[in-house]
């Protein structure tokens, strides 16, 4: 915490006036120049959107990041946070941030018009100048511009004609701050004419006062692409008025997604150290959402976030912390059948078309993982064919027939060593992971054994039956004679 000071304290200090443009571009200079990062966490963003982001700032620009849902348009604009001075000075009680050197409220005005040098100064710390506003069909003016205040004109026995008597929305007291209005379209048109003046003049209206406050404010909208929503637009004269519009988008390689997952996944360091995460695992999570976004069964202009596979890792650690708990285990590893748990991360971060309701949200879910797996088995694996001619042999035709005389349980709560030890009884399961993959170890090489299993069930070359707690591999026919 800063201590307090007087405005001729802070004269003598050598401190300069800067607007808030000019303290973003002197910070982002002084980064670039030290080649330091500017908007650490944001993978995938370094050739595109950042670069972008940079020249916005340098050309004094407000910002309208356009995107899909879960593209990280509101951590973009909360890492601009890093660009402001550690703290900054204003007025000592101004409710609207008013630099001691540019007034523009009534009360600093005549606070330093009358006590000058000894004006009190406090100092407001760069976290305490970010401002967020969901913009929502109920917004009003008096929610971001403000409103006459009755109680204050009667309690100050002053005339509603006396500026005193106003109180400041969000965007005034946002002054020499960061203003973030998310979901801009839906905002309505009437209020989105209200920012018109505040974003070019800095002009505001309030119930008929003229008010001339230069506001100084460094806005960032978010919003969807206006073609992709039924919701609203953004006004033609609003969006002159903005000056970069930046499009956001989803991870382009299933490396960069990864990178995503690992940073946002709450996962305790306990639960890292105790269960084991096949690398191949956490590459089949993120090739499920996409599947979503090339899905048929998706809405492809709704999105789809990338909280999808956050929450799906959190609720396949879940499955396996659960393993722990209920078997009194030390350690366990993620296993295809936990995919399973993840659905319900899926379902609640798909919008579906036509065909996908009338196909079930859980059913949707499991063709994403069915496609995500054979997306996976495919790059590791030779390719199952359709139609087998009599006689010529496959790769995959010993496993098959080793269905036609057994069958494989597995139980999502059997430990490691059971669990792993009857995939180990499928010899040409064993044969067939041994053959196509190079040195790896047991846990990468039995989830490629599942990986071979499910890949066939979606082939329909064997048949995968669920129960409550437990997966049945049988031969195709068999599964349900096995049900039952």
């Amino acid at each position: 915490m800063k201590e307090n000071t007087t405005f001729g304290e802070l004269k003598k200090s050598g401190y300069t006036h800067k607007t808030i443009s000019e303290e973003i571009q002197h910070n982002l200079i002084a980064k670039i120049k030290a080649k330091e990062p500017v908007f650490e966490g944001l993978w995938g963003y370094e050739d595109t959107v950042i670069p972008q982001l940079k020249k916005a700032l340098l050309a004094g620009h407000h910002i309208n990041l356009l995107g899909l849902r879960g593209q990280a348009k509101t951590r973009i604009a909360r890492r601009m946070v890093s660009l402001l001075d550690e703290y900054m000075p204003i007025v000592k009680g101004s409710e609207i941030n008013d630099s001691p050197f540019q007034t523009i409220s009534k009360y600093a005005r005549d606070l330093v018009d009358e006590l000058g040098d000894d004006t009190p100064i406090s100092w407001v710390h760069r976290n305490d100048r970010f401002f967020e506003k969901l913009a929502t069909p109920d917004v009003n003016v008096a929610d971001l511009i403000g409103d006459i205040d009755p109680i204050k004109a009667a309690t100050l026995k002053l005339p509603y004609s006396d500026e005193r008597v106003l109180h400041y929305g969000m965007i005034p007291r946002a002054n020499r701050c960061i203003f973030v209005l998310n979901e801009l379209p839906d905002l309505q048109a009437r209020i989105q004419v209200s920012l018109f003046n505040i974003l070019q003049e800095g002009d505001i209206q309030i119930r008929g006062f003229q008010l001339r406050m230069p506001l100084d404010i460094q806005f960032v909208f978010t919003a969807n692409p206006e073609d992709y929503t039924n919701r609203g637009s953004i006004v033609t004269p609003l969006k002159d008025r903005i000056g970069s519009q930046i499009f956001t988008h989803y991870p382009q390689s299933i490396a960069l997604a990864r990178q995503i997952t690992e940073q946002e996944a709450r996962v305790s360091l306990s639960d890292r150290e105790t269960i084991e995460v096949p690398e191949l695992a956490k590459d089949l999570l993120e090739e499920i959402a996409f599947a979503a976004r090339n899905s048929e069964f998706v809405d492809a202009k709704s999105g789809v976030s990338a909280r999808l596979t956050i929450s799906a890792m959190e609720n396949l650690m879940a499955a396996a912390k659960l393993r722990l708990i209920e078997g009194n285990l030390e350690r366990t590893a993620i296993r295809l059948l936990d995919f399973m748990s993840v659905i319900p991360s899926i379902t609640g971060k798909i919008e579906l078309v036509y065909e996908g309701e009338q196909e079930g949200a859980d059913h949707v879910a499991k063709i994403l993982i069915d496609q995500a797996v054979m997306s996976q088995f495919e790059t590791i694996f030779p390719r199952i064919g359709k139609l087998e001619k009599q006689g010529v042999k496959t790769p995959y035709t010993d496993l098959i027939q080793w269905f036609d005389e057994n069958q494989l349980q597995l139980n999502y709560s059997d430990s490691d060593r059971d669990y792993n030890g009857k995939l180990n009884t499928v010899k040409p399961l064993v044969r067939l992971v041994d053959e196509n993959t190079g040195d790896l170890n047991d846990t990468e090489r039995n989830f490629c054994m599942e990986l071979v299993l499910w890949a066939l069930t979606v082939n329909k070359k064997l048949d995968k039956s669920e129960a409550e707690n437990s997966f049945t591999y049988d031969a195709p026919g068999i599964g349900k004679y096995y049900s039952r």
